[in-house]
Order: C-alpha cells, then sequence, then structure tokens
C-alpha cells in the first residue's frame, strides 16, 4: 500500500512540475556544464549587427544566436501594456545585460531546444545558479509556467 501512495505522489509531482516547467529547470540545471566556460560583453539591441546584445529581460542574442532564457517571463517591451509594465521591463533588459557581462556562465537546454519564433530556449547559469533566479528574486521575472500574465495588475 505504501508502494503504491509512493507511486501516485512521484508521478504527481513529476506532471506538477511539467506544466510549471520545473522539471525542465531541474534538469537543466543538473545537467549544466561543470564550468561555466561562455562569456561576452553585452550591450541592449540596437538596429545594428547582433551578436552579443540584450533584447529584452529574457531574450538575448550570443554570438549571434537569439536565446529566450527558458525558465523566466519579463514585462513586455514592444509594445508595453501599461507605464508600470515598461519600467518594470526596462530595469529588466538592464539588469539581464549586467548579470551576462560580469562573467562567465553556461547554458543547458530543457525538453525543447527551441520555441515558436525559433529562440533558442536555454537556462543560462552561472555557479551553479540560474540568473533567471536571480531576476526572479529582484522583482523583475516570474517563474515561467506557460501562461502569460499582466504585468499592469501588480
Amino acid at each position: 500500500m505504501l508502494l503504491m501512495w509512493v507511486a501516485v505522489l512521484t508521478v504527481g509531482v513529476g506532471i506538477y512540475l511539467d506544466r510549471t516547467g520545473g522539471l525542465d529547470r531541474m534538469v537543466a540545471l543538473a545537467s549544466a556544464p561543470a564550468e561555466d566556460s561562455l562569456s561576452g560583453s553585452f550591450s541592449i539591441c540596437g538596429d545594428s549587427r547582433r551578436v552579443n546584445c540584450v533584447v529584452d529581460g529574457d531574450t538575448f542574442w550570443f554570438q549571434s544566436e537569439k536565446i529566450r532564457v527558458a525558465d523566466i517571463d519579463t514585462p513586455e517591451l514592444s509594445p508595453p501594456r501599461c507605464a508600470a509594465e515598461r519600467i518594470k521591463g526596462d530595469a529588466a533588459k538592464a539588469r539581464l545585460r549586467v548579470l551576462l557581462s560580469a562573467g562567465r556562465f553556461s547554458m543547458s537546454a530543457g525538453s525543447r531546444d527551441e520555441d515558436q519564433y525559433g529562440r533558442k530556449l536555454r537556462i543560462v547559469i552561472r555557479g551553479g545558479q540560474s540568473l533567471g533566479d536571480v531576476l526572479v528574486a529582484e522583482g523583475l521575472a516570474r517563474r515561467w509556467d506557460g501562461a502569460r500574465r499582466s504585468w499592469c495588475d501588480d
């Protein structure tokens, strides 16, 4: 009987983690390279060639490849739906630029390699910690759960 309950609980936790993106996050953190070997000096993206630059709080270009930070969602900037979303979105974009430029990092893929827009889905990690977690802790991002929610009601 106990074995049955353990199995039910394990399946339930697995389903929950899969729906909230937590399973991908756990796998990505566990399978992250042992050494942070990537680095770059990042700017804010403009109209010029996009090599190492930040588009918004959860999207950046690295070595000419567009990356979506897979474990978070940040306020939209194009276009923002309200002034509060624009302000927080600008802050998230600036903070991601600082975090990416601050030193070596690694990237790990989850269960999907790309999103519907062709962006590579990656969890960005430094020293075993997700940079997405840093943005969440600072109130500039939310954990990505697959649902878009308004930043204007906060």
